[in-house]
């Protein structure tokens, strides 16, 4: 039966935009944190995620009770959610990327040196996975747009 109390879409649609918009500054912020631990090199990984996270941050804004659950507002908070969302994990990903490659630019250098250069090289294009996760959640964050009074 669709529309019935019971169903995931009706769940989730008493669930208030801000709720899904703190929840995706907290994951930006959150699992860019955590894509940083992976190595030292990554600490603006981490960066981006604070970056972000005040991006996201200004974007909420004070809605009446009577338009909470309007679609505008559904919108913005799922876009804000899906900004943080896609932030945190390109940043996590690109943590990971970055610790591995740096890795073996490490073991690699130690057999041939004339390879560290070439490995860097490589390295700083994982490092670009978490800038590109950063203008796509930029791009999404403006979306954004809260119902007026």
């Amino acid at each position: 039966m669709v529309g019935a109390p019971s169903t995931w879409s009706h769940a989730l649609m008493q669930i208030s935009p801000y709720t899904f918009s703190a929840l995706g500054i907290a994951i930006a912020i959150g699992v860019s944190v955590l894509g940083a631990a992976c190595v030292i090199f990554c600490e603006a990984v981490a960066i981006y995620g604070v970056i972000v996270a005040i991006i996201l941050q200004t974007k909420l804004e004070n809605v009446p009770p009577s338009q909470l659950y309007a679609p505008e507002s559904l919108r913005a908070g799922y876009a804000i959610f899906a900004s943080g969302i896609i932030v945190g994990f390109a940043n996590l990903v690109c943590g990971l990327c970055v610790g591995i490659i740096g890795s073996s630019c490490a073991l690699s250098d130690a057999q041939n040196s004339s390879l560290f250069v070439k490995i860097l090289v490589i390295e700083i294009f994982g490092s670009a996975l978490g800038l590109f996760g950063v203008i796509v959640g930029i791009i999404m964050s403006a979306q954004a747009t809260w119902p007026s009074k």
